[in-house]
C-alpha cells in the first residue's frame, strides 16, 4: 500500500539537515513521554494509544446505532457541538462528501451542525428547514452545560418531540457525554436516550476517533473502520520504538520547532483540494488550542489554493518574512477530467488540451512553492495517496501525535486550554447568570466607565 510522506528539502535553506537531526535525541523523549503518559497533562492523554484500542465491539455498536437512525430513512442528521465535538466529523465529513450532495437527492444523510455558533438566524433557519426534513439528532457535551450546545439542543429537542412526538423522539437522539456525570448523562438516563461515552482522557480537540466523531461518521455512511485503520497503522509507525529519522510526526514538530526559534511565528496549513477547508479549521483548533499559551506558540493559519493565491498569496510572497507553510497534497484524485480542445482558442488554453485538470493544479502547486521558498517562506510537504477514510485517518493522528511532541519541546502543557474560560466569565457576567452577581457589577462599571 502506498504511504504517506513528509517531504523536507524545501526548508533546508532556513533549517540545516544537521539541525534537525540535532533534536533527535530530545524528541525522541517527548514521544517516549507521551507513549508512557508521563509528561504534562498526562491525564489526557487517552488518545494515544486511542486507535489501537478501539474494540470490535464498539465499532459494531457504533454500526448498529447507525442502521437503526438510516431505517428511520432521514435525511438530515443534526450534529449538537462545538469545538472538538464538531469540527473532526465536519472535516472528515466534508473531505470525503460529493461536494454538491446537498443539492443532489439524499443517499446518505445529510450532516448538519448545530450549537457551534449563537447565530440566531442561523438557528432559525435551520429550525425552518428541520420541518420539512426527516432528521435525527446527535448531542456531543461531557458536562451537558456548555452554553452554545445547550442553548442550540433545548430549541432542538423541543423541536423534535413536537414533531414525532416524545416517545419517537426519544428514538432519535443520541447522547455522547460523559460516563456518569453531568445534566446531559443525567437527561439521558431519565428520557432513554442512546448514549456513547466520551473518554475522560481525552480532550475535545483530540476525540474525533472516538464516538464524538465516529457515530455521526457511521450514520452518513462513511467506513469508520477504514478511518480508524488509518490511524492504527500511523500510530504503530510512530511509537516509542520508531526512530527518529523514520519517525513522521517526530520530524514535523522538530522542523516547526526549529523554524519558530528563527523567528517563524505563523504556520499555514495549505490544500490545493476544496474538500480540505475544514480539515485545516480541525487543525488549526487542535495547533493553537494546544500550543498557544504562556505567550508562547506558533499562530495557525490556513488558506485554500489556488483560490487564495488571488487574496492572501500576495502577502505570502512579499510580506513580513515570519511565516512558513506546511502544504497538504493529495497524490491521485477520485475522478478523471480533462482540458478539452477548443477551435478558437480565444482563451489561448490550447496548449493544456488533453491534460487532467489535476495536472494543472499540480504544476500550480509545485510553482507556488518554488516561488514561496524563493521569497523566503519555508515549505514542508506531506503527501497522501489519494483522500479517502484510510488517508485521512492516518493524517489525523499524525498532526494530534505531531501537537503533543510539539507542545512538549515548546515547554507548555498541550492538553489543557485555561485561555478559553475567560471569554466564558465575561459572558456570564454580562448575562447576570446566578452565582455571578460580583462578577457582574466589576464588569459593568468597567462599560459604564
Amino acid at each position: 500500500m502506498e504511504k504517506m510522506t513528509l517531504q523536507l528539502d524545501r526548508v533546508y535553506s532556513f533549517v540545516s539537515p544537521e539541525e534537525i537531526e540535532e533534536m533527535k535525541e530530545r524528541l525522541e523523549a517527548h514521544n517516549l513521554a507521551l507513549q508512557e503518559k508521563t509528561g504534562k497533562g498526562n491525564d489526557f492523554l487517552g488518545w494515544v494509544n486511542l486507535p489501537s484500542s478501539i474494540s470490535a465491539s464498539v465499532l459494531a455498536d457504533t454500526e448498529e446505532t447507525a442502521q437503526i437512525l438510516r431505517s428511520k430513512k432521514i435525511e438530515i442528521l443534526i450534529v449538537v457541538g462545538i469545538g472538538g465535538s464538531y469540527l473532526g466529523t465536519k472535516a472528515v465529513a466534508d473531505a470525503l462528501s460529493d461536494s454538491f450532495s446537498h443539492l443532489k437527492p439524499i443517499t446518505n444523510p445529510l450532516i448538519i451542525f448545530a450549537g457551534q455558533n449563537i447565530g440566531e438566524d442561523y438557528h432559525a433557519e435551520l429550525r425552518d428547514l428541520l420541518q420539512t426534513k426527516e432528521w435525527a439528532m446527535l448531542v456531543i457535551s461531557k458536562s451537558g452545560t456548555t452554553t452554545e450546545p445547550a442553548l442550540a439542543f433545548r430549541l432542538l429537542k423541543q423541536d423534535l418531540e413536537e414533531k414525532y412526538g416524545k416517545t419517537e423522539a426519544c428514538t432519535r437522539i443520541v447522547a455522547i457525554t460523559d460516563a456518569s456525570r453531568g445534566a446531559l448523562r443525567k437527561l439521558a438516563v431519565s428520557e432513554g436516550y442512546k448514549t456513547f461515552v466520551i473518554p475522560d482522557d481525552v480532550g475535545g480537540r483530540y476525540s474525533v476517533l472516538t464516538p464524538v466523531g465516529l457515530v455521526a461518521l457511521a450514520v452518513a455512511g462513511f467506513d469508520i473502520r477504514a478511518l480508524v485503520k488509518g490511524a492504527v497503522d500511523m500510530e504503530v509507525a510512530s511509537g516509542r520504538d520508531i526512530p527518529f529519522e523514520n519517525n513522521l510526526p517526530a520530524r514535523y514538530a522538530a522542523v516547526r520547532n526549529l523554524l519558530y526559534r528563527k523567528g517563524y511565528g505563523v504556520e499555514i496549513l495549505v490544500n490545493f483540494n476544496p474538500k480540505l477547508h475544514f480539515f485545516s479549521e480541525w487543525w488549526k483548533q487542535l495547533y493553537g488550542e494546544s500550543e498557544g499559551k504562556e505567550n508562547k506558540g506558533i499562530f495557525p493559519a490556513s488558506v485554500d489554493f489556488t483560490s487564495d493565491l488571488h487574496s492572501m498569496g500576495q502577502y505570502i510572497q512579499e510580506g513580513e518574512r515570519k511565516l512558513f507553510e506546511t502544504v497538504i497534497s493529495v497524490q491521485t484524485p477520485d475522478r478523471l477530467l480533462k482540458v478539452p480542445y477548443d477551435r478558437e482558442n480565444l482563451d489561448g488554453l490550447n496548449f493544456l488540451a488533453g491534460k487532467r485538470i489535476d495536472e494543472v493544479n499540480k504544476m500550480a502547486e509545485l510553482g507556488t512553492a518554488i516561488a514561496h521558498v524563493d521569497g523566503g517562506v519555508p515549505n514542508l510537504l506531506i503527501t497522501i495517496p489519494r483522500l479517502n477514510e484510510y488517508y485521512l485517518g492516518q493524517l489525523i493522528y499524525f498532526f494530534e501525535l505531531a501537537c503533543g511532541i510539539s507542545g512538549y519541546e515548546l515547554g507548555v502543557n498541550p492538553f489543557d486550554q485555561p485561555g478559553v474560560e475567560a471569554y466564558k466569565k465575561n459572558m456570564f457576567a454580562l448575562l447576570e447568570k446566578p452565582g455571578f452577581e460580583a462578577e457582574t457589577k466589576a464588569i459593568k462599571s468597567r462599560i459604564q466607565a
